[in-house]
């Protein structure tokens, strides 16, 4: 692949070992299992910048064959923030091994009507099946806290366990699973949406997991094409950056020059 070059920008090709580890992971897990992001390469475009601009040709009658002048329009559409655009290149992929918690806070971003679908809780049998979940490392870090928060885990499951053995149906057990527990998600959602995510969920004073989880998001899309390496790394930033200041009440403690 080689380099792509518009005016002064040059998007470099992604190192040939890092495109192919498409699965990102991280932080472990109570029994050994890894959080990822996984692009669904086979739905997600691996050129963002070109789409952007070929549909934005449209709109200025301009010839949209002309691969090149679609990349330049699409770059000027960007550092234009002609925000209308970024909606155009969706993002298909597999969020897996998060928990509950922070997959209800990755919902609440509804911006070009993403959609979704997540492990159901009505027809997997988790009292049967057991489930996995996230330990924070303010727990991990303390020998009792962790043995109580593994104990409560562990009580969760057995009361499941003997619900049904009750005859209480498996979607009506489900309602003791723990927020913690971990899940699997599959959705789609536009680079709009994504940008201004980052804008929010890279702020310091954003839950913890939730930045873990937009730092693999960023991770796997930069491995997957050029384009999204160089649209990850210039408009993925905190509001503090996008905006100059910290509109926050209480805003954390970084140096102003570091923001």
């Amino acid at each position: 692949m080689k380099n792509s070059t518009v005016g002064t920008t040059e998007i470099k090709p992604v190192e040939t070992e890092v495109a192919r580890s498409m699965k990102q992971e991280s932080r472990d897990f109570s029994r050994g299992r890894f959080n990822k992001v996984i692009i669904k390469t086979d739905r997600t475009c691996s050129d963002p910048i070109r789409l952007i601009g070929e549909m934005a040709g449209v709109c200025y009658g301009a010839d949209t064959e002309d691969i090149e002048k679609n990349f330049k329009r699409g770059m000027n559409c960007l550092k234009s923030q002609h925000g209308r655009t970024f909606e155009f290149p969706d993002i298909y992929m597999v969020l897996e091994g998060y928990s509950a918690r922070v997959i209800r806070e990755f919902y609440t971003h509804i911006g070009g009507s993403p959609t979704r679908l997540q492990s159901s809780t009505r027809y997997i049998d988790y009292a049967k099946k057991g489930f996995d979940y996230m330990i924070p490392e303010s727990i991990k870090n303390i020998p009792e806290a962790l043995a109580r928060y593994k104990a409560l885990m562990q009580i969760i499951r057995e009361t499941g366990q003997q619900l049904e053995e009750l005859n209480i149906s498996k979607e009506d057990v489900a309602n003791i699973l723990p927020l913690g527990m971990t899940t699997t998600v599959v959705c789609k959602i536009n680079l709009r949406t994504l940008i201004d995510m980052s804008h929010q969920r890279k702020c310091k004073r954003a839950y913890w997991e939730f930045r873990n989880l937009f730092s693999d998001i960023e991770n796997a899309l930069s491995a997957y094409s050029p384009e999204w390496n160089y649209i990850v790394q210039t408009y993925f930033v905190p509001k503090c950056k996008y905006l100059g200041h910290c509109p926050e009440e209480h805003p954390c403690t970084e140096d102003n020059k570091e923001k």
